[in-house]
C-alpha cells in the first residue's frame, strides 16, 4: 500500500510526537527523582506562561492560567517546530537535519528564556537543570525525527 502523506502533514504529526515524547521525559524524570519538589527547568515551569501572558498583555494571571498558558504553548510550538524540522530533512540528509534541528531548539531555550522570561542566563542554571532541559529536547528531537522518518516511508 503507497500512502503518500505530504511532507507538512508529516511534520506537524512529527512535532506533535516530539513534544508528547518531552512530556513523557518530564513523566519520567519527576519518578525518577521522587524527593524532587518544583519544576525541572525552565520549559517545566510557569515561566512560558508568563511569557505568553505578557506578550499578550493579559496583566494578572493565576498560576494555575499560567500552567495553562505554558501547555498551550508547548503543544502548538512543538508541533508547529516540526515544520522545521520537516524543511531540514528535505534540505539534509539524517543525522544532519536532526543535529540542525536539535541545535535550534536549544539556542531558542538558551537565549528566549533569558531574554522574555527573565531567567538567569544559562551558565548560571543549576547543572541538574541544563540536564533536564538538553534530555528533554533530546527526547524531543529523537521523537520527531523518528516519526518523519517512518511516515516518509510509508509513502515509498
Amino acid at each position: 500500500m503507497n500512502t503518500n502523506i505530504p511532507w507538512p502533514a508529516r511534520s506537524i504529526v512529527a512535532g506533535t510526537a516530539g513534544t508528547a515524547a518531552m512530556t513523557l521525559a518530564y513523566a519520567t524524570e519527576r519518578r525518577l527523582r521522587r524527593n524532587h519538589r518544583g519544576s525541572l527547568d525552565y520549559d517545566d515551569s510557569l515561566v512560558p506562561g508568563q511569557i505568553v501572558a505578557s506578550i499578550m498583555h493579559l496583566g494578572h494571571v493565576t498560576d494555575r492560567e499560567e500552567n495553562e498558558l505554558g501547555l498551550a504553548l508547548r503543544w502548538s510550538y512543538g508541533s508547529a517546530f516540526g515544520m522545521w524540522h520537516g524543511l531540514l530533512h528535505r534540505r539534509f540528509r539524517e543525522p544532519w537535519a536532526s543535529a540542525i534541528f536539535g541545535g535550534t531548539l536549544m539556542s531558542a531555550t538558551l537565549s528566549l528564556f533569558p531574554l522574555l522570561g527573565r531567567t538567569p542566563p544559562p551558565w548560571r542554571w543549576p547543572p541538574d537543570v541544563m540536564a533536564t532541559a538538553v534530555g528533554t529536547h533530546v527526547a524531543y528531537v529523537a521523537a520527531a525525527g523518528a516519526t518523519d522518518d517512518a511516515l516518509g516511508r510509508l509513502g515509498r
